[in-house]
């Protein structure tokens, strides 16, 4: 039959006690530790990252993460049941890593990679172990023989491929190789590139030769020194003078290094791991003499309006 008012208002009091008596998982610190620096993209991380629970679970459902004692791949926020028993959650397991339920070990760990229990029995429950969101289960595989021992399951070398000779190849109708061979008989000059180019109906430009003279761009440096100011053209990006000379990690010819005003350089000061000059990271950059006018340019205010400006 239908609530009536009261018998509603006391019945969602009774749900509302009830589900703030359930038992909830300890907080945790999430704090990330990784390479990102810059502060709006640990902001735009923890946004995209955030458990907003529109993805909700049972209360008798746990997240674990698994990790197998021959393979490398960490299999991430696997859903499992409290109320599944060991065996059900080992025949589970064996989807995803090939292991034969019978030759499994399992290992409970914390957030912290700490042993918690071995889950030895079969028959009980997953919940008796108490295990919470973002634990691990370690799985030890004792067979010598399984086909997840020695890379089998991701070691790609291992596996037999097939290989066609030239002459197989030559015989088939309708390859790349055949169809390049005509492109190159009606145009010797005729690339990938260039059809590409042309198909978008611009205009191609050949690659320039790569430069094999060592004093290139000499001349444009000699009127360069460190510690000057300079306008990196095209783009108008101020910054000062950090390095002149040659880079044995960069092609052949005079560099110019830069320290921006700004973070709108690539490096640090280094090239392919070796080290020009000195600069926070996302300063730094190398250009040819030819793009670096030396002069009175003064960092850029960008809030130094002029009176006819609003």
């Amino acid at each position: 039959r239908p609530l009536v008012a009261n018998e509603s208002i006391s019945f969602f009091s009774q749900r509302s006690n009830a589900c703030s008596q359930s038992p909830t998982p300890p907080a945790r610190s999430m704090t990330y530790d990784g390479n990102i620096k810059n502060k709006d993209l640990l902001a735009l991380r923890e946004y995209v990252t955030h458990d907003s629970g529109s993805l909700n679970k049972a209360d008798s459902t746990v997240q674990l993460m698994v990790t197998h004692s021959n393979l490398k791949a960490r299999f991430m926020e696997i859903r499992f049941d409290r109320y599944m028993t060991i065996l059900r959650v080992k025949e589970k397991l064996m989807t995803h890593v090939g292991s034969n339920v019978s030759t499994m070990r399992l290992v409970l760990k914390d957030w912290d990679g700490t042993t918690v229990s071995e889950l030895g029995d079969d028959s009980k429950m997953l919940g008796y172990y108490s295990p919470e969101d973002g634990w691990t289960i370690h799985i030890i595989d004792v067979d010598t023989n399984s086909m997840s021992a020695n890379g089998w399951l991701e070691d790609v070398s291992k596996v037999k491929k097939y290989m066609m000779s030239d002459e197989d190849y030559e015989a088939r109708e309708g390859t790349y190789r055949q169809w390049k061979m005509e492109q190159l008989a009606k145009d010797p000059t005729w690339c990938l590139e260039k059809a590409m180019a042309e198909k978008r109906g611009e205009v191609w430009v050949p690659p320039a030769a790569p430069i094999e003279d060592d004093e290139h761009q000499a001349e444009e440096a000699s009127a360069i020194t460190v510690g000057m100011r300079a306008e990196i053209n095209p783009g108008g990006k101020r910054g000062e003078v950090k390095f002149v000379g040659k880079c044995e990690t960069l092609p052949k010819g005079w560099w110019i290094g830069i320290q921006f005003d700004e973070p709108v350089g690539k490096n640090d000061g280094s090239a392919k791991g070796k080290r020009y000059f000195e600069c926070p990271d996302g300063y730094g950059s190398f250009q040819r003499p030819v793009n670096v006018q030396v002069g009175d340019f003064p960092p850029v205010d960008d809030f130094d309006f002029s009176d006819d400006e609003i």
